[in-house]
């Protein structure tokens, strides 16, 4: 009897745990639609070369970055996937959401310097998790030069 309790109580705080985590990844997903078509404006390439027809009067390098964590429904759908095998979409969604949440800041910090665009964007991928550690945390560096015009 004690152990069917347990099982309950975790499959409950397991069921609470997946409809908070969902909510707050889909608050994410909606903040970064509506701060990409904020900054839609402000360009981004991966390009090294200046544009030739355009004149600008600054360059400077412009940063964005971001530490997203895994949260324990993820986890364990990640554990149960790798043990049967396939994607790992609970971690694709996270990875790109953090490689936009990057971007986003990189393009940010853009716009208050006064750029319209960015050249040669990098981004950085680092994992944070301890060897031997319960959770996994990325890192997202997103770098670039931030162009101002004349």
């Amino acid at each position: 009897m004690e152990l069917l309790i347990q099982l309950v109580v975790f499959l409950l705080l397991l069921g609470v745990g997946l409809s908070f985590g969902r909510a707050a990844e889909r608050r994410h997903l909606h903040s970064l639609l509506q701060r990409e078509a904020s900054l839609r404006d402000v360009l981004v390439f991966n390009e090294r070369r200046l544009p030739a027809d355009q004149a600008f009067r600054d360059a400077t390098l412009v940063v964005g970055s971001v530490v997203i964590a895994e949260d324990y429904f993820k986890r364990i759908a990640a554990s149960l996937r790798s043990f049967f095998g396939g994607r790992l979409t609970s971690y694709e969604s996270l990875m790109d959401r953090g490689r936009r949440e990057a971007i986003l800041r990189m393009k940010e910090e853009a716009r208050r310097r006064g750029a319209t665009m960015v050249l040669n964007v990098r981004i950085e991928t680092a994992s944070l998790s301890e060897e031997g550690g319960t959770m996994f945390s990325a890192e997202f560096i997103a770098y670039g030069t931030a162009l101002v015009p004349a």
